[in-house]
Parts: structure tokens; sequence; C-alpha cells
């Protein structure tokens, strides 16, 4: 290993030491010292960093080159303090102007139909099982598809219906609790999981016809093919529906439930919040894509705010 190799070897070590996951970033940063060494740079400089960033190959319309400068910027500062030859690159050389995609918001009938589908498609009744129960659990409890893919075995706690969902996106655990449907569910594709690999290579949930974990990946391929063969979204649109919207779509149903009912969302929006993993309300915010039903709880609230300050 190089010099700069080791030092990003002791960086990548630290931070994650403070809770950084840093996927995304250390690969960038990996790509971005086998830059360096190619060019034969002691150090980073800015001309290594502006080509490492503008890369030709990077699409100039994504987020890519925002997230690379961002990484090397926090290596830069690290090796700064080691080799005082080291130049940092300042903040806002590139910069992208974030497009929000308008999520998809499922229906009761597509996910019925997406599961129907993706189960049709499958070679082995446990593997048709574990799609359908997989894609049932995204869409009732709004969980991020990587924390369903690890669940283990001992994550469930069957008579008290919670999950546990343990070091997430930032590094926290959570208890999910979930109808008793819900564990019905998951109860049938567990016997039929069982009965397929009684000694699974693998402690997770779900597992694929060989006992190993799903490979997010192939979970993706299958999810995409059943959502094009359904004919699920509308062909006008550029892409097609996400497994992240089965997520959207969680958010959305319950706050317009919560609106149905006449409960006051503004003080439960918290704990979906917490449901859903977030650290902060605002985020759950991003969420909660305004459909026409919202748009008419949130006039009806306006109009009701108005009235009792006018009076």
């Amino acid at each position: 290993m190089t010099v700069l190799q080791d030092r990003l070897v002791d960086y990548l070590a630290l931070r994650r030491s403070l809770g950084h996951k840093l996927a995304t970033a250390g690969r960038d940063l990996e790509r971005f010292v086998v830059y360096l060494d190619h060019v034969g740079a002691q150090t980073v400089t800015l001309a290594a960093t502006l080509a490492f960033v503008l890369d030709p190959d990077v699409d100039p319309v994504s987020s890519i080159g925002v997230k690379r400068l961002a990484a090397v910027r926090g290596f830069a500062r690290h090796l700064s303090g080691i080799d005082p030859a080291t130049e940092i690159p300042p903040a806002g050389l590139v910069s992208y102007r974030a497009r929000r995609r308008v999520p998809h918001l499922f229906t009761d009938d597509e996910i019925n139909l997406l599961m129907a589908t993706t189960a049709a498609s499958a070679r082995t009744p446990q593997r048709s099982a574990m799609l359908q129960a997989l894609i049932a659990l995204l869409a009732v409890t709004g969980m991020r598809v990587g924390e369903a893919i690890r669940l283990e075995r001992a994550d469930i706690d069957w008579n008290e219906a919670v999950i546990t969902i343990r070091a997430t996106k930032f590094g926290k655990s959570r208890q999910v609790p979930v109808s008793t449907s819900t564990i019905d569910g998951l109860s049938v594709y567990a016997r039929v999981r069982d009965n397929a690999h009684p000694e699974p290579a693998a402690s997770n949930v779900f597992i694929s016809g060989n006992g190993t974990p799903v490979a997010y990946s192939h979970f993706c391929l299958t999810f995409w093919r059943a959502i094009d063969t359904a004919g699920i979204g509308d062909p006008a649109r550029e892409r097609r529906p996400r497994i992240h919207d089965l997520r959207h779509s969680f958010a959305v149903r319950t706050l317009v439930g919560w609106h149905r009912d006449g409960l006051d969302v503004g003080a439960l929006l918290p704990r979906l919040s917490t449901y859903l993993g977030h650290r902060e309300p605002r985020y759950t915010y991003r969420y909660l894509t305004a459909t026409p039903e919202l748009l008419g709880h949130a006039a009806t609230m306006l109009e009701a705010d108005g009235a009792e300050k006018n009076r």
C-alpha cells in the first residue's frame, strides 16, 4: 500500500469509529487515491481534485461531482494536519441543483398486483413466498429496503408483534410495532422458508433459494421487472416507480388516515418520524407528497385556523 492509501485507511477508520458509515464516500475516496497514485501526486492538490470531481465520464447533471467534492474535502482536512502541502479544495467548487422527483404513491390494488406478479415470476414456492412477504412488509411498515433485507430472525418478537431494526441509517436501533395480520403473513412465509431450508446458511429473515441473504441488487431487478409486467405507473413518466416509493406511500397513507379520523396530525407527526427512523420531523415532511385529499385536509385546517383567529 502507498502512503496515501495507508492514510485513507486511518481516516476512514477514525470517521467510522465516530458513527459515520461513509459507504459511498469511502468508495469515492478509494478511487481518488488510486487516481492520485496514477498521476504521481504525493498529496491532495486542487488540480487533481478538479480532474477527479469533473471526470468527463460522470453525468454532469448528477450529484456525483458534489458528493465527490465533499468526500475529498473531508479527507484533505484530515491530511492537512499531517502534510502542510495538502491543498483543501474550497466548498462550492462545483454545484448541483437538486431536482426532487415526485414519488409514485402505490394504491392497495397496485401493491396486491405487484405481489401477485412477483410471486408468479418466481421459480420456486419459497422464493415466491419470500418476495410476497418482503414487498408486503415494506408496504405496511415503510421501512427501508436495506433494513428489511438485513432483518435477523431474532429481530421479530412474534408474541408482542414488534420488529427491532438494528444499526439503521443513523447508527441507531428502533422498535417497529406491527399488526397481527403482518405477523401472520410473516409466519406463513417463515414456515415455507423453514421447510425449504431447515438449516440455512444465514440467520436472516429473508433468504434466497440457496439459503443465503437476499441480495439487494437481485431484489431490485425482480421488483422492476414486476413493475413493468404489471404495468404499474404512468408510462409517460421518464422513470418507473421505485422500491423507495413504498415508503413514501406508507407515510402519505398514514397521514391521510389521521386526517380522516380527525386526529391532531401535528402532535402525531413526531411518532411517524420515530417509526420511520428519522432523526427529526423535518425529514418526514419530504415524504408527505401533496395529494388531492391531503391538500383538501390542509385547506380545511387553514380555514378553521383563520376562523379561530378572526373571532
